[in-house]
């Protein structure tokens, strides 16, 4: 009987391998691009890096080093050169696909950082495995603008799995929409009508702001953003400011804000700033034919009639006066229960001798301010 020599002992001591054959092996050199396995065979394996991972930027020597051992499968026994290919990205994406697969029909919520914005949606990867989140299912409100998400960690689940198609489809947008719901049910339950609550500007708009509670929006609207006149929304407010709010009225869903605080009401103490014959100064907010509206201080205004504001006739107020301009006057009615006050410039002049008594018996002109505001917001 014939001795073997060294190299056939030595080649019927290696182990057999086949394509598809997931082994383990022992990691002998590692350079940027590959990395060499003793996989127990007469040949090395080769892992090129487009067989370790997808992410083209991954430098290999950061990844493993000498002396690891790894699963990896065989992709090729023989490569032409006598070289065993071997992948790990394939074996993972098997793998994953279980994992998947697993998810998908557990409902699991799954974790993974956004590697790709796409123009239609969000790609995410999962065990080697590459999930599509469309636009549509990333958020529960429509995004122009995904970009915010790259290199972002983002919670989803599995409402798509066709591996045959190797279409793997995730949403997010059910789990922001439920755990909006949550949030919301929360928030109602802890607030109530008078509450001062922090927000943030969500969205400002011509009427008003929408303002996060952190569960629901409330509105702010223009006329409950102050005590005083405010011209508009935006040169007030913009999306990201923080602020106290108040609960002003709660109806089902809707929420209805308001800055107008009581112990900042300029009317607190106007009986005792604007009693009858006091002389106050102003500037000139807005005008009307019968009459100019002066700002004593944020929040309130005096009516200025025509009639009263000289000694000679005028046909309407811009004949004499202008939006901004500053004017004295005398207080010569104070209404606290309907916060209406009328001035006259006229009560302040000298009446002439012969006209005394005709000054002296005029009436005072009262005019229904509300109902004037009322008119001209509904004008605009």
């Amino acid at each position: 009987m014939s001795e073997l020599t060294f190299e056939q002992m030595l080649e019927e001591s290696l182990k057999t391998i086949r394509t598809g054959e997931v082994v383990e092996g022992t990691v002998i050199d590692v350079k940027p691009e590959e990395i060499i396995l003793n996989i127990g065979y007469k040949s090395d394996g080769i892992l090129t890096k487009n067989e370790y991972t997808n992410d083209s930027s991954v430098d290999l020597t950061t990844v493993a080093k000498v002396g690891d051992t790894m699963e990896v499968k065989v992709l090729k026994v023989n490569d032409g050169e006598g070289q065993v290919l071997l992948t790990y990205k394939r074996l993972a994406a098997d793998r994953g696909n279980k994992r998947i697969e697993e998810a998908y029909n557990n409902r699991e919520v799954l974790k993974a950082v956004v590697t790709q914005v796409l123009d239609g949606g969000l790609s995410v990867v999962v065990d080697e495995v590459r999930i599509f989140i469309p636009a549509s299912l990333v958020s529960d409100t429509y995004e122009r603008d995904l970009t915010k998400y790259a290199g972002q960690e983002i919670e989803f689940v599995i409402s798509e799995y066709n591996p045959k198609r190797r279409r793997y489809i995730g949403d997010r947008r059910q789990l922001v929409a439920a755990q909006k719901a949550e949030l919301q049910k929360e928030l109602f339950e802890r607030i109530k009508e008078g509450d001062i609550v922090e927000g943030v500007v969500k969205n400002v708009t011509d009427f008003g702001a929408f303002i996060d509670l952190g569960g629901a929006d409330g509105l702010l609207h223009i006329s409950e953003m102050s005590w005083g006149r405010v011209e508009h929304p935006k040169k007030v407010f913009k999306v990201g400011d923080k602020l106290n709010v108040q609960i002003k009225e709660i109806s089902g869903n809707k929420i209805a804000l308001s800055l107008k605080f009581d112990d900042e009401n300029p009317w607190k103490d106007a009986a005792s700033k604007y009693v009858v014959g006091a002389v106050v100064t102003g500037k000139v907010a807005r005008m009307t034919d019968f009459g100019a509206f002066v700002e004593l201080e944020p929040g309130v205004d005096a009516l200025l009639h025509v009639s009263q504001i000289a000694k000679e006739h005028i046909e309407k107020p811009s004949d004499v006066l202008s939006v901004g301009e500053e004017v004295t006057a005398k207080v010569v009615d104070f209404n606290e229960a309907d916060r209406k006050i009328s001035l006259s410039i006229k009560a302040m002049m000298a009446p002439e001798p012969k006209e005394e008594k005709e000054d002296s018996d005029e009436e005072v002109v009262s005019v229904d301010i509300d109902a004037v505001i009322a008119a001209e917001n509904e004008e605009e």
